[in-house]
């Protein structure tokens, strides 16, 4: 696992475990429904955690991420 996807591991685990969510998840993992069961303010507090972790978010940068994975592979798209 490459630095920047275990810090933006790290960060969703720890937004997941203050907002009392399912802290367990792999790629495929969806945010919404029967994946972590994102709401919609849940969804802007992650946006806005990452934003200030990072810099910038996948929730505001064109296309919203509805899998785990689609974030990692924002965060991954930026590194490269």
């Amino acid at each position: 696992m490459s630095d920047k996807r275990s810090e933006v591991n790290e960060a969703i685990r720890a937004f997941l475990g203050r907002a009392n969510k399912l802290t367990e998840f792999d790629d495929a993992t969806p945010l919404f429904a029967d994946g972590l069961a994102l709401d919609s303010l849940e969804t802007a507090e992650l946006s806005a955690v990452l934003e200030d972790e990072f810099g910038s978010d996948p929730f505001s940068a064109g296309e919203f991420a509805e899998t785990v994975g689609q974030i990692f592979a924002y965060y991954d798209q930026l590194a490269s």
